[in-house]
């Protein structure tokens, strides 16, 4: 199954889960960047609640908002029974600290994933192990290689899959190349997000059974989105970019909501 046949099968769970709610949730995105790409992801987001009949409220605000007043709306928000669901999208200006931002979100409603506290997993991890037990991928006792140790992506990916009884190694930027190598050849699963353009190349090895999934999302010279593996590799599945593993977090994005709604 393709992630975007998945994600319509996904999302027409998720609708009829909706319908039997007496009330919709309610989703509300803060934003306080002048960012495309964070409006194109706000436009989807938007768009996919709409699609399973959820609520998404939109609070936009000037890029010199303190790091108070940005607090304090969060904090009106964790108190507003109406709302559900709370995301505060990236980036941030320079001047708020990410990290005060996370912990202001009330555990409950931090559908990001992103709260120490919270009971929901990150978007993105999740969306992957989701649509790969779909497919039927071995979890337990697979070599996972996970590059990037982002604290958005890479170390819950990481986290993730060892709750999944994977075997995991994860590689960075101090990882020398006959390691990353080695552990690329071994590997059943390759997580790659370290937002470089066509990294993962067929100067690689790879096992013809492994997995690749490919969160990179680079801007090439030909103004197209590209992915941080090149397309094509001989393996037994590979995600694209773009249609890929964005369609995934959006689509746990929502599925988190649900859950919000259920556990209170």
């Amino acid at each position: 199954m393709t992630i975007k046949e998945f994600v319509a099968a996904q999302k027409g769970i998720l609708a009829q889960e909706v319908a039997s709610l007496e009330n919709p949730p309610t989703l509300l995105i803060i934003q306080a960047n002048e960012n495309p790409a964070s409006d194109a992801y706000i436009r989807g987001k938007i768009k996919d609640a709409g699609e399973i009949g959820a609520n998404a409220i939109l609070r936009r605000f000037p890029v010199d908002i303190s790091e108070a007043e940005l607090i304090a709306e969060i904090e009106k928000a964790n108190c507003d029974d109406e709302i559900d669901g709370i995301i505060v999208q990236l980036p941030l200006p320079p001047h708020i600290s990410e990290a005060h931002i996370k912990f202001a979100v009330n555990p409950k409603k931090d559908v990001d994933g992103f709260h120490p506290l919270t009971s929901f997993d990150p978007c993105t991890p999740k969306g992957i192990i989701d649509y790969l037990s779909a497919e039927g991928f071995p979890f337990q006792g697979a070599n996972a290689v996970v590059l990037g140790r982002s604290e958005i992506v890479g170390k819950p990916m990481a986290k993730m899959l060892l709750k999944k009884n994977c075997n995991v190694t994860v590689l960075h930027s101090k990882t020398t190349q006959e390691d990353k190598a080695f552990y690329l050849a071994h590997a059943d699963l390759i997580v790659v997000a370290i937002g470089r353009l066509g990294y993962l190349n067929e100067s690689f090895a790879y096992k013809p059974s492994a997995v690749i999934v490919d969160i990179g999302i680079n801007r090439g010279e030909d103004g197209k989105l590209h992915g941080d593996a090149v397309p094509g590799l001989p393996v037994a599945l590979q995600t694209p970019v773009p249609g890929g593993v964005g369609l995934l977090t959006r689509l746990a994005l929502i599925s988190n909501l649900l859950l919000a709604v259920k556990e209170k």
